[in-house]
């Protein structure tokens, strides 16, 4: 299998679309770009989209979107999906022309419920270069999930969807890379009694971009709920905050990069908060607690609409 490209998008559902667009654009310093059938999309590179914002009642995560290689990386994904008995949803052509898609299939990750989207190509956003604003974000870094059965989905991830271990909190948190990618943790998978998403993360581009992001956050009253401080498995700072909803989003700066070959092997690091952040940061008890994982449903445009 040739693997993945990156991790692309999230699609988020917010309760009120409108408020949580211009959170995303004014705040944390997305660029918009486009609104179709109900939903906002924004972007921090030359995708059509790195979020997409979605109108529900429950805040949480929709989906996430891989891009794949090539059209045969995905392809080999899905005969390995299907070997293992995993469900695939093809994405309809009128979906896939909304989201600026090549061909895409979803499957419902079978530990935590949440919907995986794969796709060979997404649209470009007219050439046009992703112009930063508040912030200088490099990409869409990574998502991390709450879930019960931890074993069990680090193993469907790393055996299955071929991503590899970075590191191991033990028995507490798993970092993955989405190889060949070479960033440190495309997905993190936490031990929990509850199946939830944590966060989503924003690469910045240098530690003033946190700097800064802390007094703005301070005079726009958006709830800092964690940071900033180190995380010792990546080496990146971090601070964390809440989105309108308290959906936990995350700026970092710093990450350690993998060689295709000839990487190191996964570290095991002790249970302790040390192991997370080396600073001993300030951590508010909202952080990672909005976040509901929706389940799988065919595409309707109607309700989509509505929406």
């Amino acid at each position: 299998m040739e693997g993945y490209e990156k991790l692309g998008y999230m699609a988020l559902n917010v309760s009120d679309v409108s408020r949580s667009k211009d959170f995303y654009e004014k705040n944390v310093g997305l660029q918009a770009s486009g609104d179709a059938e109900g939903i906002a999309f924004l972007r921090c590179s030359e995708d059509h989209h790195n979020i997409a914002l979605y109108g529900a009642d429950k805040p949480g995560l929709k989906r996430a979107g891989f891009e794949m290689k090539s059209a045969k990386a995905l392809d080999d994904l899905g005969i390995r999906l299907a070997s293992q008995g995993i469900s695939i949803l093809e994405v309809p052509a009128a979906e896939r022309k909304l989201l600026g898609l090549g061909r895409a299939f979803r499957i419902t990750e079978p530990s935590t419920g949440a919907t995986y989207e794969f796709y060979d190509d997404m649209r470009q956003f007219g050439g046009q270069p992703f112009k930063p604003t508040v912030a200088k974000i490099q990409r869409l870094g990574h998502f991390v999930l709450k879930v019960r059965k931890f074993d069990e989905a680090c193993r469907f991830h790393t055996e299955v969807l071929g991503f590899r271990i970075s590191d191991r909190v033990d028995g507490m948190i798993c970092f993955m890379r989405c190889h060949p990618n070479p960033y440190h943790h495309g997905v993190g998978l936490g031990c929990a009694d509850e199946e939830l998403l944590h966060h989503v993360n924003f690469m910045v581009t240098e530690v003033d971009d946190i700097g800064r992001a802390i007094s703005r956050f301070n005079k726009a009253q958006v709830p800092i709920v964690n940071g900033p401080g180190r995380h010792p498995p990546s080496g990146s700072m971090f601070l964390y905050y809440l989105d309108p909803d308290g959906i936990t989003v995350e700026y970092s700066f710093g990450m350690e990069e993998f060689p295709v070959e000839g990487a190191r092997k996964p570290r095991v690091m002790e249970p302790i908060k040390a192991s997370i952040d080396y600073w001993d940061s300030f951590l508010d008890p909202r952080k990672a607690t909005v976040g509901a994982i929706e389940r799988l449903t065919p595409f309707d445009p109607v309700k989509e609409k509505a929406a």
